[in-house]
């Protein structure tokens, strides 16, 4: 960090506009940057990554049934042709609010205003041990990690003697029951009971377990009861051990304790039992809640500041509807970008403000390939139709019309053939311990 304090970030475009640096390439991130294409303001998308990446589907590339590539959309390629908008990889480290400038490992940014949408990571709720030997599921490369993980384990198991042994390889445990681990325990269930046991028939698959435990007393919590019971019933029918009110209390790479429920086996616990603030340094205590939020007002400006911002999971945002803050799921993230955008180009007009209303559009989850539960502000309904209407609206929301054929033609044949053509162990290639020395010299010079 000490060598970007001395130097700004170089080959920026100079201009006499205000300048508004937004941090992060996510679902907010990505749509205000958008709606600011030809606006009054010079523009500077900041992301660690190269690329937007589709949260809602990660499951799918981790159960094999998309590719990587599938659901990530290079950020450059969004911004061709946008002369007062521009991005830059830089991964964001502090923030002098007094002096108006952030702080990156590529170079400091001296800005007018400031919009942190650096959205939230896995929370393991202070179990170190979770952290170690679990598996979370928030970025691309940790879901291909999770495909990696299973098949690696499916391939030592048909080498392993021992029963137990090859139970523990083969069971696939999932903390949280939120939609990703509804739709991860359902993918990994269909791919147990329809697409493994063609690729290891020497394996008995009634010796696996997939088990889905969730810490409340139902499943869903946010959605409608009805939801909630459906998912349970269409999960069970899967095959599915359903584990609720299991409180996970420790877990060392082979044994999950839970309170006060019989222990489980696994060498593959994934992790998506809850979210944290990403966090960025310069932030006072005043200006957060205890698990790190930040509070913002009525139009997302963060409370005791200038010129910053705060949109999506990162903020906490109090009213009458929502007195603990809204839900942190992407249509609050993408609303509040849309009302921010519509604030910034007020001010540079001199036009009043609007406040941020949130408008719930309603939740959905799909439990396997052709059963969902879908909760609309005037109609709740389950299984086809609900699983059309989820793949519907998630292909409409991918960015870029490649990726959504590819998506729609990678959907359409594992339908028709229930036959991911995914399943491909690859790994990193192994880097020697001189050559990681030379990169970690390379790194600090």
């Amino acid at each position: 960090m000490q060598n970007s304090l001395n130097h700004p970030i170089p080959n920026l475009p100079v201009s006499n506009r205000k300048k508004i640096v937004i941090l992060g390439g996510g679902f907010a991130g990505l749509k205000l940057a958008r709606k600011l294409i030809g606006s009054d303001y010079q523009v500077v998308l900041l992301d660690k990554n190269n690329y937007h990446q589709f949260q809602p589907l990660f499951y799918q590339v981790a159960t094999a049934a998309l590719e990587p590539s599938a659901i990530s959309f290079p950020l450059r390629k969004i911004f061709h042709h946008t002369p007062n908008v521009t991005f830059r990889m830089a991964e964001a480290e502090k923030v002098d609010q007094e002096n108006k400038r952030i702080y990156t490992n590529a170079g400091y940014l001296d800005y007018d205003y400031l919009v942190l949408a650096l959205g939230a990571d896995t929370n393991y709720f202070g179990m170190k041990n979770i952290m170690e030997y679990g598996t979370p599921m928030k970025t691309v490369s940790e879901a291909l990690y999770i495909r990696n993980r299973i098949i690696a384990n499916y391939e030592r198991a048909i080498n392993t003697e021992d029963l137990e042994t090859r139970k523990a390889m083969m069971n696939v445990v999932i903390v949280g029951g939120g939609p990703t681990g509804v739709e991860l325990a359902g993918a990994i269930a269909e791919l147990r009971n329809n697409v493994l046991p063609k690729d290891y028939p020497e394996l008995n698959f009634k010796n696996m377990k997939v088990v889905l435990a969730e810490a409340s007393g139902n499943l869903l919590v946010g959605m409608s009861k009805e939801s909630s019971e459906k998912a349970i019933e269409y999960l069970k029918k899967l095959g599915v051990e359903v584990r609720l009110n299991a409180v996970v209390e420790d877990y060392d790479g082979l044994t999950i304790k839970i309170k006060d429920q019989k222990s489980l086996k696994t060498r593959t616990l994934l992790w998506a039992a809850g979210v944290k603030p990403n966090h960025i340094e310069g932030l006072h205590k005043e200006q957060m809640i205890k698990n790190g939020r930040l509070i913002v007002d009525k139009t997302n400006q963060l409370i005791h500041s200038d010129g910053i911002f705060v949109v999506g999971d990162l903020c906490v945002q109090k009213t009458e509807d929502y007195p603990n803050g809204h839900p942190q799921v992407a249509q609050v993230a993408i609303q509040q970008a849309d009302n921010l955008a519509y604030n910034l180009k007020a001010m540079a007009d001199n036009r009043p403000l609007k406040d941020f209303k949130y408008k719930d559009l309603g939740s959905m989850a799909t439990v396997g390939r052709k059963l969902a539960v879908v909760d609309l502000p005037f109609w709740k309904f389950q299984g086809f139709f609900a699983w059309i209407t989820w793949l519907f609206v998630h292909l409409m929301a991918i960015v870029g019309v490649k990726n959504r054929i590819f998506i729609f033609l990678d959907w359409a044949w594992n339908y028709l053939s229930f036959d991911p053509a995914l399943r491909l162990l690859i790994r990193p290639k192994y880097v020697k311990p001189k050559e990681k020395e030379a990169l970690v010299e390379d790194k600090n010079e």
